[in-house]
Parts: C-alpha cells; sequence; structure tokens
C-alpha cells in the first residue's frame, strides 16, 4: 500500500496541479477498514435447478469455494519447463510455444458429403438443383460458401497470436482474473464427452479474441468463435478465420424459396454439426455488439444457438453442454453511440491503430482490471425435455396493460408478456415455430445466468453512488464509508464483486478511472469534495451503474411499485412519517408489480422464462421485507395471523377420507387479503427506498417524456426519423432539467419500441423502412395524459 502511494504521489507530481489535488485527501487520517477479500465471497453461476435438475447436481464442484483466482496473464519462469537468466526474460515465448493445440480437422469433404448438402445438390431438397442446374457448379458453390464461413486454423498463428496476445494484456490491464473452480467446472463438463458451447455475452470488442486466448491457456483447445461478419472488414475476417473464427454467409438469410439460401443454409448446418463431431468448443455471443443501437438479444446469436439446437434434435450429437459466459471489465472501450446509424466494419489496420491509441492514451495510470465468469454447464437435452412444461400462454402488452392505463379495467389478467425485438433470420425461419420459441427462451435464459455470474466492479458501486445518491457531491471521508456500505449490499444479495483489497487503494483507484466524468476540491481540514461534473459526462455514470442494477432489480421494482401506491394517497412531497402510516396490502403490491413488470422491457429485466411473473412478485415482496423496507402489519379488527385456535378452524375444516384433495387447508386463511404490510420508519429506511426508487429512474424517465412527446412529435414518420426526433427532446430535456442520464438513444429506442407493443404507436411497413403514426386511440390528448401519468406515479424525484 505504501508503495501505491508513492507511486501516485510521483505520477502527481508530473501531471501538476489538479492531479495533487486527487492525491492529497488519501493522506488524511482514516479508521482502519478490513479487507473485503474474505470477508465473504458467493458462488455465482450455479445453473437453474427447475429446467437442468441432473445438471445442477453433477456438474457441481463440491470443492469450489476453497480453490482461489488467478491472473490469466501473470507468466513467470515456473509457468514454463525451463529455468534460468534467459528464460525468465522469454517466458512468454516459451509458454506460447507449450501451449497443447490438437489438430483442428475441418473435413470439407465430409461437409460436402453430408446428408442436406448432398440432398440441396441432387434435388431432393425443395428448393435444391434439380434438374436445371449442373451438380458440379453446385458443388463448386458448395466450396465457395464454405470459405465464407470457415477456414482451417493456422497453429503457427495461434501461438503467434498467443503471445502477442499474452504481451499486449500486460501492457494495458492490471490482470485478468479467472476463478479456478469455475474452470475446474468447464473441465469436468468437457471429459463427459458432449462438446462445449459457450454462451456468452458482449460487453467489448476485446472478449473474440480474448476468450480464445484465456481458455487456450487453460488446455481446452481452440474455441472456434461465432463473429458477426458485419463488424469485420473482408481482410481481418481472412485473418480471424485462419485463429478459429466462424462466419455466417449472406446468403442463409434470403428467403425460404431461394435456391442459393437453402444451399447455403445447409452448409453451414453441415459445418457446424462437423464441428460438434469433432469436440472443439464453440463461442457464440448472445448480445448484440457494443455500440449497437436497438434489441439487446443477437438476432446472430440467436442463430447459431438454434443451429446447435437443430443439431442436437437431429441426433448429430446426443448432447451439447452449454456454458453462460460472462467478461467485466473496471472500464470498458466505449463505441460511439450518439448516431443512430449502423458503425463501419472493423479493419486490421483500424484495429492496429486503436490498440496503439490504447496503449499510448490509458498508460499505467489507467491500466484495468479484468473479471472472466464460467457459470456452472449444463445439458442442452435436459433443458430441451423440462423447459417446455414451464411455457404457460402469453398475451401482447397490448391486450395486457393498454385497457389498465385507459382506465377501462382494473384487474392484470393471469397470463406473460409477450414481446420479441429480435428479428428472425433465414435459418430461424427454417425451424418449427416451438423450436423457435425454444431458442428465444434459451436464450433469455443463458443471458439471465450471464448476468447472474457477472462481477460487480467497482467502477460500478462508484458511479451509482455519484449518480443515485450523492448527486450534488459528497466528502471523501463520507465516501468511504458509503463504498463500503454497497459493497456488503451487493454481497448479501448474491452477487460477487470484482475486486478486493484495501478501501482506500480501491477508491483511490476507481476515481482515478473516473476522473473524467469526477471533479475534486478542497474543503476544510484537509477533506476532499466528491461531485459528479455536470452534462453529458452523467450518461457514462449511467452506463457504469447498469452493471450493479441486476443485483438490486428485484428490491427497486418493488420500491417503484410501492410509490406508485403511495402517490395516489399521499403528495410526493409528504413526509416520511405520513407514508409509514399508509397500510399497502399485498393484493395491491401484487397489482403494481406486475403493472411495473409488463411496463418495463424485457431486455432490462431479463426474468428467467421458468419463472412465473406471480412468483416474481413474491420474490420481490420478500426482498423489501428481508431489507427492512417493509414490516407486516395486522389489519385493525382482524384476527392476528399467530392464532390458530380450534374453535376457528372446526367450523369448516373436518377430518376428510385419505386422499381427498378437493380443499384445501389453506383456503379459509385467505392470506393474500389479510396481510398488509406499511413501510419502515428505521431511520436508514426512507434514503435506502429513495435509492432504490432511483435506480429505475433513467428508463421511467425516458418513457414518460417519450409520452410527453407524443404530441409535439412529428408523425408520421420513419422509425429511424422518430428515433432522432425523440432523441433530441431527450436531450433538450436533458439541457433544462440536469438529467443527462435519459438522453441515451437506447432509451429512447426502448420507449419507441415499448410504446408501439402498447398500440400507442403503429407502424406500417414502406420501401424506406418501418412508418411509425399515432393509433386512434392515443390520438386523443387525454390518453395520451393518462399514460404519462401511468408511468410517473412509479418515478420518485
Amino acid at each position: 500500500m505504501l508503495e501505491a502511494q508513492l507511486q501516485t504521489q510521483q505520477r502527481s507530481s508530473q501531471n501538476g496541479q489538479e492531479t495533487s489535488l486527487w492525491s492529497s485527501g488519501f493522506r488524511m487520517k482514516l479508521e482502519a477498514v478490513t479487507p473485503f477479500l474474505g470477508k465473504y465471497r458467493p458462488f455465482v453461476g450455479r445453473c437453474c435447478q427447475t429446467c437442468t435438475p441432473k445438471s445442477w447436481e453433477s456438474l457441481f464442484h463440491r470443492s469450489i469455494m476453497d480453490l482461489g483466482f488467478c491472473s490469466v496473464i501473470l507468466v513467470k519462469e515456473e509457468n514454463t519447463r525451463f529455468r534460468g537468466w534467459l528464460v525468465r526474460r522469454l517466458c512468454c515465448f516459451l509458454w506460447s510455444l507449450e501451449q497443447h493445440i490438437p489438430p483442428c480437422q475441418d473435413a470439407p469433404q465430409k461437409i460436402m458429403e453430408s446428408t442436406g448438402v448432398q440432398n440441396v445438390i441432387s434435388g431432393r431438397a425443395p428448393g435444391g438443383a434439380g434438374e436445371g442446374q449442373v451438380p458440379s457448379l453446385v458443388k463448386k458453390d458448395v466450396q465457395r460458401i464454405l470459405g465464407h464461413i470457415q477456414a482451417p486454423p493456422r497453429p503457427f498463428l495461434l501461438r503467434l497470436f498467443s503471445w502477442a496476445m499474452l504481451r499486449f494484456l500486460n501492457c494495458l490491464f492490471l490482470n485478468v482474473q479467472l476463478h479456478k473452480g469455475q474452470m475446474k467446472m468447464v473441465h469436468k463438463a468437457a471429459q463427459a464427452g458432449s462438446p462445449l458451447v459457450l454462451l456468452s455475452t458482449h460487453k467489448s470488442l476485446l472478449d473474440g479474441i480474448l476468450l480464445p486466448f484465456v481458455l487456450l491457456s487453460q488446455g481446452l483447445g481452440v474455441l472456434r468463435v461465432a463473429w458477426d461478419p458485419r463488424a469485420c472488414s473482408p481482410i481481418l475476417r481472412a485473418l480471424l478465420k485462419k485463429l478459429g473464427g466462424l462466419f455466417l454467409p449472406s446468403e442463409a438469410n434470403l428467403s425460404l424459396d431461394s435456391s442459393e439460401g437453402v444451399l447455403a443454409r445447409a452448409v453451414v448446418q453441415a459445418a457446424l454439426e462437423q464441428l460438434l463431431l469433432s469436440g472443439q468448443p464453440l463461442l457464440i455471443f448472445l448480445e448484440e455488439p457494443p455500440g449497437t443501437q436497438g434489441s439487446r438479444l443477437s438476432a446472430l446469436g440467436q442463430t447459431w444457438l438454434g443451429l446447435v439446437v437443430q443439431g442436437v434434435q437431429v441426433g448429430i450429437v446426443p448432447d451439447a453442454m452449454l456454458v453462460p459466459v460472462a467478461v467485466t471489465y473496471d472500464r470498458v472501450p466505449d463505441a460511439p453511440r450518439d448516431t443512430y446509424h449502423a458503425l463501419p466494419p472493423l479493419g486490421l489496420w483500424t484495429g492496429a491503430l486503436a490498440v496503439l491509441r490504447s496503449l499510448r492514451g490509458w498508460g499505467c495510470s489507467h491500466r484495468v482490471c479484468i473479471r472472466v465468469h464460467l457459470a456452472q454447464p449444463f445439458s442442452l437435452q435436459e433443458y430441451t425435455i423440462n423447459a417446455r412444461s414451464c411455457w404457460g400462454s402469453r398475451q401482447t402488452l397490448e391486450q395486457l396493460l393498454q385497457p389498465i392505463v385507459l382506465g377501462q379495467c382494473t384487474l392484470v389478467p393471469d397470463t406473460e408478456k409477450e414481446q420479441e425485438w429480435t428479428p428472425v433470420t433465414g435459418p430461424l425461419l427454417a425451424l418449427k415455430e416451438e423450436d423457435q420459441l425454444l431458442v428465444r427462451m434459451l436464450s433469455l435464459h443463458v443471458l439471465n445466468a450471464c448476468v447472474a455470474s457477472s462481477a460487480v466492479m467497482s467502477t460500478a458501486i462508484m458511479a451509482t453512488l455519484l449518480l443515485f445518491k450523492h448527486r450534488k457531491g459528497v466528502l471523501l471521508s463520507q465516501l468511504l464509508g458509503e463504498f463500503s456500505w454497497l459493497t456488503e449490499e451487493t454481497l448479501l444479495r448474491g452477487f460477487d464483486v470484482g475486486f478486493s483489497g484495501q478501501l482506500r487503494c480501491l477508491v483511490q483507484h476507481t476515481l482515478s478511472l473516473l476522473r473524467a466524468h469526477v471533479a475534486l476540491m478542497r474543503v476544510h481540514q484537509g477533506d476532499l469534495l466528491v461531485v459528479p461534473r455536470p452534462g453529458p459526462g452523467l450518461m457514462h455514470l449511467a452506463r457504469l451503474s447498469a452493471g450493479l442494477l441486476p443485483a438490486f432489480l428485484s428490491e427497486a421494482v418493488g420500491a417503484c411499485a410501492v410509490r406508485g401506491l403511495l402517490a395516489g394517497r399521499v403528495p410526493p412531497e409528504g413526509p416520511c412519517e405520513l407514508q409509514g402510516i399508509e397500510l399497502l396490502s399485498q393484493k395491491e403490491l401484487y397489482r403494481q408489480i406486475l403493472l411495473l413488470l409488463h411496463l418495463l422491457p424485457q431486455d432490462l429485466l431479463l426474468l428467467q422464462p421458468c419463472q412465473s411473473s406471480y412468483c416474481y412478485c413474491q420474490e420481490v415482496l420478500d426482498r423489501l421485507i428481508q431489507c427492512g423496507l417493509l414490516v407486516a402489519e395486522e389489519t385493525p379488527g382482524s384476527r392476528p395471523a399467530c392464532d390458530t385456535g380450534r374453535q376457528h378452524l372446526s367450523a369448516k375444516l373436518l377430518w376428510k377420507p385419505s386422499g381427498d384433495f378437493t380443499d384445501s387447508d389453506s383456503d379459509d386463511f385467505e392470506e393474500a387479503e389479510g396481510r398488509y404490510f406499511r413501510l419502515s420508519q428505521q431511520s436508514r429506511c426512507p434514503d435506502f427506498f429513495l435509492f432504490l426508487c432511483r435506480l429505475l429512474s433513467p428508463p421511467l424517465k425516458a418513457f414518460a417524456q417519450a409520452a410527453t412527446f407524443l404530441h409535439e412529435g412529428q408523425l408520421p414518420d420513419t422509425e429511424s426519423g422518430y428515433v432522432e426526433q425523440l432523441f433530441q427532446f431527450l436531450q433538450a430535456t436533458a439541457q433544462e432539467e440536469g438529467f443527462f442520464e435519459c438522453a441515451d438513444l437506447n432509451l429512447a429506442i426502448s420507449a419507441i419500441w415499448t410504446f408501439r407493443d402498447l398500440g400507442v404507436l403503429r407502424q406500417t411497413p414502406s420501401p424506406a423502412g418501418p412508418v411509425l403514426h399515432l393509433s386512434s386511440t392515443f390520438a386523443s390528448r387525454d390518453n395520451q395524459e393518462k399514460l404519462e401519468q401511468f408511468i410517473r406515479q412509479f418515478i420518485c424525484s
């Protein structure tokens, strides 16, 4: 710690007066704080016990808590077979030579001889060659398409890439942490004989080259990565294919009756089948690349996953092991998000220049940490069998929510919300409708597991504190205590954190990473005032704070639901004592939580498809009780819940023959009707309640402003044009009110798509793209105000 302080002071003297203020506050005499490491570190990443109970039991490593972390990029002399002075200087090069690279034979001849491709060549398949085409020409097309998809990996390039990647990561990052116990579970699943399919989030373009390096260094062989062909130039695609990359040809997305599309889909399916038979691990990104506006779920990722599901269902391989993967960063290299246009493809030289700029711009003082998370593997075959029984009836958002918004109905239907924002591509359209639903639900299920297993980084905790708890500034001495408090609350909710060590060093490291968005001012007694910089920099803090939202999502939804119940009874500016007097019934709480769950987009909630909304309502209510915000209360004149006297039960509950289940003992208690709660009046509860409500304020405020904009926007307009209109309105409103975290392009898109599902906006096709116009129901100003009032009831200022 002393060395870190000395290094900080030396860098401060070099960087001028502003940097000296950063280090001056850390010389205060503060109370010693227990290190986080060893206090409590929960295990995260267990697979779903409902959908995959056998995998939950058999693929879990019993001594996982006894295994620690390792830094993948920390390569020393001990990691090689050799010792000596020269080895210490060439250990990275020798380490890359020692990596075991199994032979990867893609067997183009086997792909050509596969049943699906042969059916297309002979014309037996719909849309095949038939009598009008020469089979030899079709074979050339197969070879051409196969060249677009993959290439044989080159061992020399893989070793050179591993050495260069190791040097690059050591220059740019402090460490790349990997849990040894999680790696043990993946090795155990690989030894079972089924191919590994890793399903990952996509936080940075670096993920696609980082994960193959990590798994190759851990002895899992060459990882085949399904890349997005739109994100790479032709030269970069050629290089990535030689390193194990896979690319979906553009012909595969053609219509089902196109002969080129049928041939391309057959070749892709045959190539993936040979990949599964060879046992090579496959990496699929379930999220869109960073910087992409729109849906969170990737259409390309679901396409590759659908091909894997189809390969298992037709019996090419008996089973496949799915491994949820996530990579978290202290600071992610941001992609531009200020325009509603597709990003240009990343070229080889463009990527090299970006690497050089990163090495020069970040420097030693800005090096960040990375955590790679490998959740518990589970069987695809087991999930396919068990998951179908968990799907219930579904209705559109217009059927569920519009009558309640307009005041035409008060009862929430007992059904789930159907919301699909991901376009269906050609390979998925070739599947049955039931299999398409299976792929969609599986994607949501795995993405939920990825988010649940992701560690919360220090920058996410710091950004959340500054944005939602201390927006006007906080003293550094108080911020240290708040950072420790929020870290403990995160750990207690079963989420891991991606850091450890002394509190002062952690806060210093985090503030140094956020220095472009945080201002420090010297105050009396040598303390420092930490203030988030006003302006567009607040959007960056809001994006960072999104990493903490999953840990508090249940409580945040419950707090906003309680706020909606109190909105009609207590004025928003009313004292907290008055709010604590109001009784809240369990039935009313359930209804408000369901309304909020239906309103918020599925991309934000990421609920497990096997969990019903009513089960989630009970979980939200339990969380509010556990954290002390709600206190159970007996209604006046009602029988106490603990009273189980025989005089009440004997009136209706009589002895019945064994096996008679026509009635239940719990029917006479009317628990849902008789349970009441009120807000706790403890000293810390009002602040914590406001903090939870503010966690969901960015999307809710953006939705409310989108409702306000309905009578100001120019409609009809194309979808992209109306997105630009709403985004400019959000920016103008942010300049006036200061809530820049709402001026996000993704929030504008989510609001428009939610209003489209709700029936506020209607969409018609046109040559220029989908055209949006106001529906007849919400053309009146009165209904627009009802929609805005419905949204604003959940917002707490």
